[in-house]
Formats: structure tokens, C-alpha cells, sequence
């Protein structure tokens, strides 16, 4: 296909039109260095279609591509599925029919709980069909009606406070303790199997995704690992990351947590403003960002030194997570919140 002076100058016109975006990294050694991970961060490797299945606790099964988890229960009625992931997808029903070939039990999914509303967590639900029963929170199929995913169905059955699934003889309690990564987050206890399931609060041997992992509810979030340990478990499943956690991996983030918390207090009072507004003047949002960036550095530094090799990216995240404990402490709580006189 020939092209003409004309033709050229108007294609050369419509790109001089698209804005500029930034600039890409010129290549890897241009990026930022971060300490190395933990070894006990980590989980079991991937097989070559890129999951791992394991056993939790006996007819309990978790699986995960190192990044997300879903768990399964398997009965003599069929499998229950909990959450369903898209970045697991198709193989998630791998992982069941594995399990169900090694131990002579029924593959079929009939009923998937969802923990939550989000779609990195329920986005493969429609691979399931129509034919299984979805469990979740009220709210829960308010948000999934609002969102009008045909990958997210809405759940048949919903609960408003408390809800015991009983599938081939095997029970399973489901429990809303109110907002906190989500309005609709839900606490998924396996008495049975020793085991809580509990998505985007805790990721055992990771400190928090970006922003307190997005949390809408600060306050109720911090609160979370103590409605955790108050329930009687000894495996955790968190959604996310390669491996299981245990109790300890609760307390340690509880702890991570409160150490924030304690830094951010004295923060607000530690860090004069002064600097920062004489400094760039009628540009208030310059020195509002100068003036709590500063707090950020002071809140975060002494937790990121205590928690490098304890906690997997403890120097990648901990600003984020600080800024909004910062900003939940400061308008949610009213902490320095001063009164012109």
C-alpha cells in the first residue's frame, strides 16, 4: 500500500495530537532495588499449569497461583467452592478433579461462596454455570447487581448477620462483623477443619498491598486481626500470596499494624508544618503533600527497619499503608484535629 506525502503529514498531524504519556523505565536497572524476600514468605511452587492444590485439613483443599487463593471442600454431595478467582480460572475445576481422581469423591461444584464482592476475587464464578448455588453476603448481591458482571452472578442465597452451610454432612459458618476491606467482606470459619477464611485482610508473611490493601474502612480493617483471633482456628486462608498462614502470622500483622498506628500518633504531633507552608506559600497543596510526606517518612522508617526480613516487602508498601492510617487517625478518630480560636 503506497503512501503519499499528504497521507503522511495527516497521520504525522493525528500523533502530534495524542498527549505525551510518561516515560517508560529506560530498563530494568533503572528501577528501584527492594530487599530480598524471606524464605518463609513464601509458599510451594506452581505445577506446570500454573496452580498448586493442597490439603488444609482433611476434606478442606486450598489452591493458588502464588499471587491468589481459593479453597474447596470436598463431601459426598459434591464440592464447595470458595471464591473464584480469574487469575486461577479454568484451574480451579483442574485442581478439584485432581483431588476428586486421588480420593474417589464427586467433582462437581455446587455450591461457591463468595467471600466478597470484588472481581480479582469471584471474576471466574461464571466458568461454574448456572446450575450451582452462590452464597454471600446481602450485600454482596447489592454491590454484584450494581456492578452487572456476567462473570460475577449474584449469589441465590444471602445472609444479613449469620449463616451455617451444611453440604454432605460438612458445616460451614458464615459470619458479617460489619465493613472493613468491603462493606459485603465476610468471615468464612471451618470449625470443623481448623481453618478461617478470611480475603484481603491478612496476607500471612506479607505486609499489606498498596494503600492498607485498599481497605474502605480503615478503622474497622485495624480491628479485624483481633475479630480473627477470637475465633478458634489454626489455618488461615487469606486470598492472596503462595502459602497458608497460621496464628502467629495473625499476631505478627496485628502487631505491624499497631506499630503503624503508635508511629502515626506521634507523627502528628512530632512534625512541624511550618517548613513546609513558608516554603511554597499560596501552593497549599504543595505543602500539605511536603508536610504529610514528611509524617509518612517519620511513622514509616522505624517499621520498615523492624519488619525488613520478618515481613515480605516491608520496604515497598509501608508509605502507602502509613498515608491512610494517617488520614483515617486525623479524620476518622479527630487526632489533632485543632479548633480555631
Amino acid at each position: 500500500m503506497s503512501t503519499n506525502r499528504r497521507t503522511f503529514l495527516a497521520g504525522g498531524a493525528a500523533l502530534a495530537a495524542v498527549p505525551m504519556l510518561g516515560e517508560l523505565p529506560a530498563s530494568a536497572e533503572t528501577l528501584p532495588d527492594y530487599a530480598p524476600i524471606p524464605p518463609s514468605a513464601l509458599g510451594p511452587a506452581v505445577n506446570e499449569q500454573g496452580y498448586y492444590v493442597g490439603r488444609v485439613q482433611k476434606s478442606l483443599y486450598w489452591v493458588t497461583d502464588s499471587t491468589y487463593q481459593a479453597a474447596f471442600l470436598t463431601t459426598r454431595d459434591g464440592v464447595v467452592l470458595f471464591d473464584a478467582p480469574p487469575s486461577i480460572g479454568h484451574n480451579l475445576q483442574r485442581a478439584i478433579d485432581q483431588i476428586a481422581a486421588e480420593n474417589g469423591v464427586p467433582n462437581k461444584v455446587t455450591h461457591l461462596v463468595y467471600s466478597h464482592h470484588h472481581a480479582d476475587h469471584a471474576g471466574a464464578s461464571a466458568l461454574f454455570g448456572k446450575n450451582v448455588t452462590r452464597i454471600g453476603h446481602t450485600e454482596t448481591k447489592r454491590l454484584l447487581a450494581r456492578d452487572n458482571d456476567p462473570n460475577r452472578p449474584l449469589p441465590d442465597v444471602t445472609f444479613e448477620d449469620h449463616r451455617t452451610l451444611r453440604v454432605g454432612g460438612e458445616r460451614v459458618n458464615l459470619a458479617w462483623h460489619g465493613t472493613n476491606h468491603t462493606p459485603d467482606n465476610i468471615y468464612i470459619h471451618l470449625p470443623d477443619h481448623d481453618t478461617l477464611m478470611l480475603v484481603d485482610v491478612n496476607l500471612p508473611g506479607w505486609v499489606p498491598f498498596n494503600s492498607f490493601n485498599l481497605n474502605e474502612d480503615v478503622p474497622a480493617s485495624l480491628a479485624a486481626p483481633a475479630k480473627a483471633l477470637s475465633y478458634p482456628w489454626k489455618h488461615y486462608i487469606g486470598g492472596h500470596i503462595g502459602r497458608l498462614g497460621n496464628r502467629q502470622d495473625m499476631v505478627v500483622y496485628q502487631q505491624y499494624l499497631n506499630d503503624i498506628v503508635e508511629n502515626v500518633k506521634k507523627a502528628l504531633t512530632a512534625v512541624d508544618p511550618t517548613p513546609y507552608f513558608v516554603k511554597y506559600g499560596d501552593n497549599v497543596w504543595a505543602a500539605v503533600k511536603a508536610y504529610q510526606d514528611a509524617q509518612v517518612d517519620y511513622a514509616s522508617a522505624p517499621v520498615i527497619k523492624k519488619y525488613l526480613g520478618v515481613l515480605a516487602a516491608a520496604d515497598v508498601y509501608p508509605a502507602s499503608t502509613t498515608f491512610l492510617i494517617l488520614e483515617s487517625i486525623r479524620l476518622d478518630l479527630g487526632t489533632d484535629s485543632q479548633i480555631h480560636p
